[in-house]
C-alpha cells in the first residue's frame, strides 16, 4: 500500500513510464519496477577511488563511434561529490534502503544546468533536460566518506557555459551535496563548491539553486542567472512568519525574549534583551509560540531538543561527534546532573588544597554504583578516566603542569592580565585616582579610594605623576561593569563581590605587578566599609587577605571575559552580520566567499549558548559570581561601552592607551608595554588579515562608486547596523561604506573578531581556568574585616576560608567540565589560512593565488610566534614555568591544547 502511494504521488510523466506489462519478478520474488520507455540521461554512480578511471574519456579505436562532424550537441560530464555520515540510527538506515527502492522506480534525485545566457527566441535561461542520479541504489552500502556520480548528459553547442545547477531531491532523506563539477565544455570544467543539505521535496518542494564559483557583483551578473540569484536569497529570507523546522533555511531576527522560562516560576523569569529598555544585538530567530505565562517570552526547548538554526549552520557530523562523544552537549545533558546526585554532603566545599589536586591525581568520588552507569552514558576519553575506584578525573590544567604554585605569585598574576584568558581589559593608568564614568547622580559618590600614599612605596622611587608620565602604571578596571549590580549579586544566596580595581607597575624587568586592589561596594552595603583597599603583604594575615583580594579581582575578570569581551563582542555581536551576510548577498557575491569560512558554525554554538550557557539557570548563572544578573551585565556593556568601530585590533589597543600611533613601526603603532604577548602576536596576524582583505576588495571594487552602486553590499551592512543591531543604529560612530578602503577596514574587523579575537578569549579557559584558585569565577564570601563575626574564622583557619570562600565543590567540577570543552577544537576545525576546497573556492585565479599567499604568510608568523616564546627576553612568554603565549598560533592539534586560530567562532 505504501510503495502504491508513492506511485501514485509521481507526475504524470513518471507514472507514464511504469506498467504492468514492464514489471517482472526476480529470482528472489521481490517484485521490481523496470521502466518501458527511457528517461532522461542519468548519472552513472562510483565511489570516489573508482572515480579517476570512470571519468577517463573512452579512447576513440576500433568499436568506438567517431562523433558526427555536423553534430551540433556537446557531449558533458557532471561529477557530484556527496559526503556519507559515519554513523547512522535505525530510522536512517531503513530511509536509506527505503530510498535505494524507491530510487528505482523514479523517486531519485534530479539535476539541471542552467546557463549564464538567455534563450533569445523564450527570453528565459537556457536550461538543460532534467537528469537523474539512476544507479544510487548500487553505492547504496559503500563504505567511502564521500561517493562521486558521474553523469554524461547532451547539451546543444550554444548552450553557453553552465552557471547555476537545479537539484531536486524526491528521496525521502536528505542528502549532504559538497561539491560538483561540470565538464566538457569549451571553456573547461566548472566548478560547484555547495557544502549543503539538499532537503527532501516532501519538506521543501522548490528546487535547490546552487551556483558555480565565479563570483560576480550585482550588476555583473549573467542574465541567465539574475531571476535566480534573487530567487535564492528571497528563499533564504523567508517571510517572517511561522514556526521554524530544523530542515528550514530560513535566517531571520529576534531579540533575545528565550533565556527564561516563565512557566516553570518567577525565579525563572529573565528580561527581554533587545529593544529600547535593554539594547542587545539580535539572534537568529526560531518563530517559537509565546509561552503560557508570558507572551513577549518565547517558550523554552530544553535539552536534549535542539533549537533551530539553518540547516547549513548545524554542527556537521565530526562536529557533532565531539560534542556527543564528551564534548558540550554530553557533559551538560549526562554529567552535570549525575555530579549533582551524586555528590554527598560532606564534599559540599574543599577542605584543602589537597582536595583541588585529588580532582586530577585520584578524581571526584561518586556514590557506588553511579560510576559505571555514567561511563556509560558518557564517554569522555580525556576529560573522565576510567578507574576501578569510583572516580570522576579531570586532567591537569596547563597553569599547574609545569609550576604547581605559580598562580600564588604576584607577577604570575599580573603576567595573565596580558598573557592569559583575558588580555583585552588591561589599560594604560593615565589619571590617578581612576575615575568613573557612571552618572553620580544615580548612584552617588563615585570618588576612588585609592592615593598616592597607597603605591607611592612601590614605585621605584618615582612620584606618581611621572611613573603616570613614563608610562609605568596600568590599571584593570571593573567598577563600572559590577558596581550597578553590587546590592543585586551580593542578595542572592551564596554570591558575593565587590566592584574592583588593580593598580600595576612596570618593573625594570619589563613584568607587571600589583601594586594596590580597590575593593568597592555601595554605601550601606553589608561589608563594614563601601571602600577599602589592599597593598601587597608584610606579614601572614595581610597576605591572606591579599590572596582574598586577588581572588575578588579574578573573579571581576572573569565575568567580564565571559559576558562581555567574549560572548558579547565576539559571539553576540557577529551574529547579526551573519544573519545579513545570508539574506543580503548571494553565494555568488565576492564579499560573501570571502566571509564564507568566518561564519562556519557560529549560530549553533550561539544557540546553544541560549539553551545551556547563559539561560535561566544555566551554566554562566551557577557557576559566575553575577549570577542571575549576568546577561543584565551583559546588555549594559553593550549599551555603555561597545563600540562596532573600536573592536579592531590597533583601535581598541590606542583606545586602553596601550599602543600609540607612530608610522614609523611596521603596523603604524608602538606598544607601550612592548612585551604583550597578546598585542605583539596578534598585530602581525592583523597585518595578514588586513593586507589579504584589502588585495581582495581592491580586485572586485576599482572605485568608490562600485561600492555604493552594489545594492547587495550596501543591503548587508545597512541591515546588519539598522536591524541586526537595531539599538544602537542611530550612534554617530558607526564606519562609513563608502569606498573600497572602508569595505576593506569593515571586513578586516569582522575576520580578526571572527578569528583571532575569539581565539585568543576562548581556548584557554580550561588551561588557565580549570584549576578554580587561579581564576577563581564565583566568590562566595567577602573578606572579613577586624570586627566582623567571621574574622575569628579566617585568623583560625584562613586556608579553609579562602578555600569556602570559593566555588563549592559542585560549582567548581561543573565549571571545569564545562570550560574543558569551550576550549576543544573539533577534528573538523578550519584554521587561518585554511578553507574548503582551497583551489577552486573561487573561479578566480589571481585570488586563489592571493589566498595561497595569505595562507604563506600565516605560516611564517606561526614560526616568528614560536621564536618569540623562546626568547629568554620576553619573560611574559618564556622562563622557568611561564606558560608560552601560543593562543594566536594559528594551527593546533584537536582537542584543549592553548592554541589555534579557527577561521570562525566555532565553539
Amino acid at each position: 500500500m505504501a510503495l502504491c502511494k508513492e506511485i501514485m504521488g509521481l507526475s504524470v510523466t513518471e507514472r507514464e513510464s511504469l506498467t504492468l506489462p514492464s514489471m517482472r519478478r526476480q529470482q528472489r520474488g521481490l517484485l521490481t519496477l523496470v521502466p518501458l520507455k527511457r528517461r532522461a540521461r542519468v548519472f552513472r554512480a562510483a565511489i570516489s577511488e573508482d572515480l579517476k578511471k570512470a571519468v577517463s574519456p573512452t579512447p576513440l579505436g576500433k568499436g568506438a563511434a567517431e562523433p558526427a562532424a555536423s553534430s551540433a550537441n556537446l557531449k558533458v560530464r557532471v561529477v557530484v561529490t556527496v559526503r556519507q555520515k559515519n554513523k547512522e540510527d535505525l530510522k536512517e538506515t531503513l530511509v536509506k534502503y527505503w530510498d535505494a527502492l524507491t530510487d528505482k522506480i523514479g523517486l531519485n534525485v534530479v539535476l539541471q544546468l542552467v546557463s549564464t545566457e538567455l534563450d533569445p527566441k523564450t527570453k528565459a535561461p537556457k536550461k538543460s533536460k532534467e537528469a537523474a542520479l539512476d544507479d544510487w541504489s548500487q553505492k547504496l552500502n559503500a563504505k567511502t566518506e564521500r561517493v562521486q556520480y558521474i553523469a554524461e548528459l547532451t547539451v546543444n553547442s550554444n548552450f553557453g557555459i553552465p552557471g547555476a545547477v537545479l537539484i531536486l531531491n524526491k528521496h525521502q532523506k536528505e542528502f549532504f551535496l559538497e561539491a560538483m563539477v561540470v565538464e566538457g565544455f569549451p571553456g573547461g570544467a566548472v566548478n560547484f563548491p555547495c557544502n549543503s543539505w539538499v532537503q527532501s521535496k516532501k519538506d521543501h518542494p522548490a528546487k535547490r539553486i546552487f551556483f558555480s564559483n565565479k563570483a560576480y557583483l550585482p550588476t555583473e551578473t549573467p542574465a541567465g542567472l539574475r531571476a535566480l540569484r534573487e530567487q535564492e536569497l528571497k528563499n533564504l529570507r523567508g517571510d517572517g512568519t511561522g514556526v521554524r523546522k530544523l530542515s528550514d533555511r530560513i535566517y531571520d531576527y529576534d531579540v533575545y525574549n528565550d533565556l527564561g522560562n516563565p512557566d516553570r516560576g518567577i525565579d525563572f523569569v529573565r528580561p527581554t534583551l533587545g529593544g529600547s529598555e535593554i539594547p542587545y544585538p539580535r539572534r537568529c530567530r526560531t518563530g517559537r509560540e509565546p509561552s503560557e505565562t508570558d507572551i513577549n517570552a518565547e517558550c523554552r526547548v530544553e535539552k536534549p531538543t535542539p533549537l533551530y538554526v539553518p540547516r547549513d549552520e548545524q554542527f556537521e557530523e565530526s562536529k557533532m561527534d565531539t560534542f556527543s562523544t564528551g564534548r558540550l552537549k554530553a557533559v551538560l545533558h549526562n554529567l552535570l546532573p549525575n555530579l549533582k546526585a551524586s555528590l554527598s554532603a560532606k564534599n559540599k566545599d574543599f577542605n584543602c588544597f589537597t582536595d583541588i589536586d585529588n580532582l586530577f591525581k585520584e578524581g571526584l568520588l561518586l556514590k557506588v554504583g553511579l560510576q559505571d552507569e555514567l561511563l556509560k552514558k558518557l564517554p569522555l576519553p580525556r576529560v573522565v578516566q576510567e578507574s576501578s575506584h569510583g572516580l570522576l578525573k579531570f586532567t591537569i590544567p596547563k597553569i599547574i603542569s609545569k609550576d604547581k604554585f605559580a598562580w600564588l605569585r604576584d607577577d604570575e598574576f599580573a603576567r595573565q592580565a596580558i598573557a592569559g584568558i583575558n588580555p583585552v581589559s588591561i589599560e594604560r593608568l593615565t589619571v590617578f585616582p581612576p575615575q568613573s564614568k557612571l552618572d553620580p547622580e544615580i548612584y552617588g559618590p563615585l570618588d576612588s579610594a585609592l592615593k598616592e600614599e597607597h603605591i607611592l612605596g612601590y614605585l621605584d622611587g618615582m612620584s606618581v605623576q611621572q611613573a603616570i608620565d613614563e608610562n609605568k602604571l596600568f590599571v584593570l578596571d571593573h567598577h563600572d561593569a559590577y558596581f550597578p549590580f553590587i546590592n543585586k549579586i551580593n542578595a542572592l544566596d551564596g554570591h558575593k563581590t565587590y566592584a574592583t580595581r588593580t593598580i600595576f607597575y612596570l618593573t625594570q624587568q619589563n613584568t607587571l605587578k600589583p601594586i594596590a586592589i580597590e575593593l568597592t561596594s555601595p554605601p550601606g552595603a553589608p561589608s563594614s566599609r563601601s571602600k577599602r583597599v589592599v597593598t601587597p603583604p608584610v606579614d601572614s594575615t595581610t597576605n591572606w587577605i591579599w590572596q582574598l583580594a586577588k581572588a575578588h579581582v579574578s573573579s571581576n575578570d572573569a565575568g567580564v571575559h565571559q559576558l562581555v569581551n567574549h560572548w558579547l563582542k565576539t559571539h553576540a555581536a557577529m551574529e547579526p552580520f551573519i544573519l545579513a551576510a545570508h539574506r543580503q548577498m548571494s553565494t555568488m557575491h565576492p564579499i560573501y566567499k570571502l566571509l564564507d569560512p568566518h561564519m562556519r558554525y557560529t549560530l549553533e554554538i550561539n544557540a546553544i549558548a541560549r539553551q545551556n550557557l547563559i539561560n535561566a539557570d544555566g551554566v554562566i548563572e551557577n557557576c559566575f559570581t553575577p549570577g542571575r544578573y549576568a546577561m543584565e551585565i551583559s546588555a549594559a556593556a553593550y549599551k555603555s561601552f561597545w563600540r562596532f568601530d573600536q573592536e579592531g585590533l590597533p583601535r581598541d589597543l590606542i583606545r586602553r592607551g596601550m599602543a600609540v600611533p607612530d608610522d614609523s613601526q611596521p603596523h603604524g603603532l608602538r606598544l607601550v608595554l612592548e612585551d604583550y604577548p597578546y598585542a605583539a602576536d596578534g598585530l602581525l596576524l592583523w597585518s595578514a588579515i588586513e593586507k589579504w582583505v584589502q588585495t581582495y576588495v581592491d580586485y572586485y571594487y576599482k572605485d568608490a562608486d562600485m561600492v555604493c552602486n552594489d545594492r547587495e553590499l550596501q543591503a548587508w551592512y545597512s541591515e546588519s547596523v539598522n536591524v541586526g543591531h537595531a539599538d544602537l543604529r542611530h550612534a554617530d560612530w558607526w564606519p562609513k561604506l563608502e569606498s573600497p578602503d572602508d569595505l576593506a577596514s569593515i571586513l578586516t574587523q569582522i575576520i580578526w573578531l571572527s578569528s583571532a579575537q575569539h581565539a585568543a578569549l576562548n581556548f584557554a579557559q580550561y588551561p588557565y581556568g580549570g584549576f578554580i584558585p587561579n581564576r577563581p569565577p564565583m566568590m562566595r564570601r567577602l573578606i572579613p574585616e577586624e570586627g566582623d563575626p567571621e574574622y575569628i574564622n579566617f585568623l583560625a583557619d584562613p586556608q579553609r576560608y579562602f578555600l569556602s570562600a570559593l566555588s563549592s565543590l559542585l560549582q567548581a567540577t561543573k565549571y571545569m567540565a564545562v570550560v574543558d570543552n569551550l576550549s576543544t577544537h573539533s577534528p573538523d576545525e578550519e584554521y587561518l589560512g585554511e578553507r574548503q576546497q582551497p583551489s577552486v573556492w573561487s573561479a578566480d585565479p589571481e585570488m586563489v593565488k592571493a589566498f595561497y599567499e595569505f595562507s604563506s604568510e600565516v605560516k611564517r608568523i606561526e614560526k616568528e610566534i614560536e621564536r618569540r616564546n623562546n626568547d629568554p627576553n620576553l619573560k611574559n612568554r618564556c622562563g622557568a614555568g611561564v606558560l608560552p603565549y601560543e593562543l594566536l598560533a594559528p594551527s593546533s592539534e584537536a582537542g584543549v591544547t592553548c592554541r589555534g586560530v579557527p577561521n570562525s567562532i566555532s565553539i
